[in-house]
């Protein structure tokens, strides 16, 4: 998902047909921080505060109402909507987005084949990797729809893409199948529970079951 980090300019598009647009950029506390105190204004704060504060905001842009689009070949890939990302530039470089997500992906006619919600989801630069978690929602559109708490986005393992090794529960026209571990390809069309318990019924309070 290169998707997620190749700029953050306003509605610049790269090689790879990134677009991203959105209302403004929040400056980093550090950077408010030492505007502050080059101004004059009195800080109060000893050396060992000042640098436990930058090394706790140092490499973080924070882009609010965060609408990403990824093409590729001049096709729409896939769309994504967040309020909150964040990009972390650590040793393991990150984007994260604390406050839910959307992301619509799309099949080679560009229509929406699958889509999904999450509470939280974190994007590892290097890996190519996205982690989400809580309340995990993919519809595809047979209107299947898979529910877990934890899932994986690998674009690297191509027709495999969704992976996760803990509880999930997928509705279907005919039913419920409830299990742990499952594997799908992107747009969850074929997907495999690697260990089925048929009907058994997971608490309500784990899922949702809109």
């Amino acid at each position: 998902m290169e998707m997620l980090i190749k700029s953050l300019s306003r509605s610049k598009r790269d090689k790879m047909g990134l677009r991203i647009t959105f209302n403004k950029i929040v400056l980093t506390k550090t950077v408010l921080f030492l505007f502050l105190c080059s101004a004059g204004i009195s800080c109060g704060n000893t050396d060992n505060e000042i640098s436990a504060f930058n090394s706790k905001s140092l490499g973080v842009e924070e882009i609010i109402n965060a609408d990403i689009n990824y093409t590729l070949g001049g096709k729409a890939k896939a769309k994504l909507l967040s309020p909150v990302m964040l990009r972390v530039q650590e040793v393991r470089p990150y984007v994260e987005f604390p406050k839910t997500l959307h992301v619509d992906f799309y099949n080679v006619n560009g229509e929406v084949e699958s889509r999904l919600d999450a509470l939280y989801g974190k994007y590892f630069e290097q890996e190519s990797k996205v982690f989400l978690k809580d309340s995990i929602k993919v519809v595809n559109v047979l209107g299947d729809t898979l529910y877990c708490n934890e899932l994986w986005w690998d674009r690297n393992r191509l027709g495999r893409e969704f992976y996760t090794d803990k509880p999930v529960r997928i509705r279907k026209k005919s039913g419920w199948t409830n299990g742990t571990g499952m594997e799908s390809a992107q747009d969850f069309k074929n997907w495999v529970i690697l260990n089925p318990v048929g009907v058994m019924k997971v608490p309500g309070s784990e899922f949702p079951v809109d």
